[in-house]
């Protein structure tokens, strides 16, 4: 199983950038997906959550600016990421709870991270 993250970049303040991750690997069910961050010298944090039926949930800091969506034929969960603000500089990891077989255990799964830079 692997999550490959895309979307990062430099971009100004009130700028946009919208994330993409991409599972693939043997998988016959995935239940949470999610967006963290983690700006240096700090703890990840979870940002944005989604469940397989598209219910949401945010962080206070993100509420408004930031929007989880996936698409589960694809495997692909989104963030779009509005208004921009330098404190949103960090690298951003996104997070699935999945498994590969029917009678298997939930697992949680990692990306590598996609950088996200915000100039003032």
């Amino acid at each position: 199983v692997q999550l490959q993250a895309s979307g990062g970049g430099l971009v100004q303040s009130g700028g946009s950038l919208r994330l993409s991750c991409v599972v693939s690997g043997n998988i016959v069910s995935i239940h949470l997906m999610g967006w963290f961050r983690q700006a240096p010298g700090e703890v990840r944090h979870l940002l944005a959550g989604i469940s397989s039926d598209g219910i949401t949930n945010y962080a206070d800091p993100v509420k408004g600016r930031f929007t989880i969506s996936r698409d589960n034929a694809k495997r692909t969960v989104y963030l779009q990421m509005n208004d921009l603000k330098p404190g949103d500089t960090a690298t951003y990891y996104c997070q699935a709870t999945l498994r590969s077989t029917s009678w298997g255990n939930w697992k949680d799964y990692w990306g590598h991270g996609t950088l996200v830079t915000v100039s003032s």
